[in-house]
């Protein structure tokens, strides 16, 4: 499932408790391979840290998101710890994110580049 209910479309994401990264080739495979790295070692390195599973997600005004979520039955999942490190993420991470809704905006929407930005 690459596009939600809301009209956001998956990026990727990791969950801790299989193990697992999963990147949506089917939509954004035209992505740079150092971009598509990059977002691994995001995704990858956040679900070792602190636990759960998180999805990085386009919205359908093109910004980007990052949800996580924990299991009900994991004690260990910190949410404090999962807002921050989000916050630390999106803020080293910022020039990536932008440049990620401008690709989203301009070649997955179709909108007028002058228009965009």
């Amino acid at each position: 499932m690459s596009e939600t209910d809301n009209g956001r479309s998956v990026l990727c994401g990791a969950n801790a408790y299989e193990q697992k990264y999963y990147f949506n080739e089917a939509e954004f495979g035209n992505l740079p391979e150092s971009i598509k790295e990059e977002l691994h070692v995001i995704c990858v390195l956040f679900t070792e840290e602190v636990g759960g599973i998180i999805t990085i997600v386009f919205e359908d005004d093109g910004s980007v998101s990052m949800d996580t979520i924990a299991a009900d039955e994991d004690y260990l999942y910190d949410e404090v710890s999962a807002g921050l490190l989000v916050g630390q993420i999106r803020q080293k991470r910022r020039e990536l994110f932008e440049s990620l809704s401008l690709y989203y905006r301009v070649l997955v929407k179709h909108e007028d580049i002058t228009e965009v930005e």
